[in-house]
């Protein structure tokens, strides 16, 4: 998990600068606004025109940071670069578009993070086999090559899990970084590995050019039970707890923009969300926008209605980290995420939750 998928492709990131401001340019300045002013909050994503961190553009192209008070300046992860949950906890940025399970991460590192909205309760990821390979389940994996994001990040969690379920050790296959986008297709289709483990729109490329087939999903709330045995958080807003707590209204602001935002997504088509997206996200060497509608209306069921940390989630999570290793000593899950910014947005604004939030041990 990168838990962070890279970029599709280096040649949007000019695109994605211009369509957002740079982040990375100082402190913020959400604590030195005096009253009335409008706090500035940099939050980087961990690939801005990625299908399961399209929340946070699109709530810039919806307008609604500006309507709940806050200019969110976005900046997204460069592939080989700082990852975004670094950048927010190095003090970079002040907030991190990445996967929920870095706070329990972090916190085994003895560092207090925390998931302020959760938007997904699926990686939205999907193991794309090719059809010799012969997957169908973690099992058998035990002799493959599998490609990750990179070695370490959230598709090397999930890869390492889905084996580790069904007893398959990781000296019994190989895991190999090979990034996201047109890398892990080649990959693919140079048979360098038998599966990757990405998302969209990488998937619909993948299927399109016939070199690999979904063959455990993990990109729905449904399938990522299936496979795991419960709703996995993935895509959130992680920060500091120090920060959180020192910014509450910028950070009220920010959820509220969010929650808007995956009401929207709720009440609205793939093509109407495409429609509201960067040209360049959703159609480009990968994807015509037609693919792009086509995979967006197959996985939107990864994301969250109203912004809350499901019932379970944290759990599966932990169960997650612990068995592949990453962590190995005692986390407390109430301390990493919190629902009572999303609770009050969807309060303000009158929005009925569907969402069973989890209680303070996850």
């Amino acid at each position: 998990m990168s838990r962070r998928p890279v970029a599709v492709a280096a040649s949007l990131l000019t695109v994605l600068t211009l369509g957002a401001v740079s982040a990375c340019s100082g402190n913020s300045s959400a604590a030195g606004g005096g009253s009335g002013s409008t706090p500035t909050v940099k939050l980087m994503a961990g690939g801005l025109d990625k299908q399961i961190y399209l929340p946070y553009q699109l709530a810039q192209q919806l307008g609604f940071y500006k309507k709940y008070g806050v200019n969110v300046e976005l900046s997204t992860e460069q592939d080989g670069g700082v990852g975004a949950e670094e950048a927010m906890a190095s003090g970079q940025v002040d907030m991190a578009g990445a996967w929920y399970n870095h706070t329990i991460e972090f916190q085994a590192k003895g560092k207090a993070v925390e998931d302020v909205v959760q938007l997904s309760g699926a990686p939205g990821e999907r193991e794309m086999c090719t059809k010799k390979s012969g997957v169908t389940s973690g099992a058998d994996l035990k002799g493959k090559t599998v490609g990750v994001t990179d070695l370490g990040s959230g598709t090397d969690t999930l890869t390492q899990f889905l084996a580790a379920k069904k007893g398959v050790k990781t000296s019994q296959y190989h895991r190999i970084g090979v990034g996201a986008g047109s890398t892990a297709i080649a990959a693919l289709q140079n048979g360098k590995v038998d599966c990757v483990m990405t998302t969209q729109p990488t998937v619909a490329a993948i299927q399109k050019k016939g070199v690999g087939t979904s063959a455990i999903d993990l990109a729905t709330t449904n399938g990522a039970t299936a496979a795991m045995g419960g709703a996995y958080p993935a895509a959130g807003v992680i920060a500091r707890t120090d920060w959180v707590n020192s910014h509450k209204d910028a950070t009220q602001k920010v959820v509220d923009a969010l929650v808007a935002t995956m009401h929207w997504i709720n009440t609205h088509s793939a093509a109407d969300i495409a429609n509201k997206l960067p040209a360049s996200f959703v159609s480009n060497q990968l994807v015509t926008k037609a693919d792009y509608i086509s995979a967006l209306t197959e996985d939107k069921g990864q994301f969250l209605p109203d912004g809350l940390m499901p019932a379970g989630g944290p759990k599966t999570s932990l169960a997650t980290e612990q068995l592949v290793g990453n962590v190995k000593g005692s986390v407390d899950l109430g301390k990493t995420f919190t629902n009572d910014f999303a609770i009050q947005a969807n309060k303000t604004e009158g929005f009925k939750t569907t969402t069973t939030p989890a209680g303070p041990n996850g």
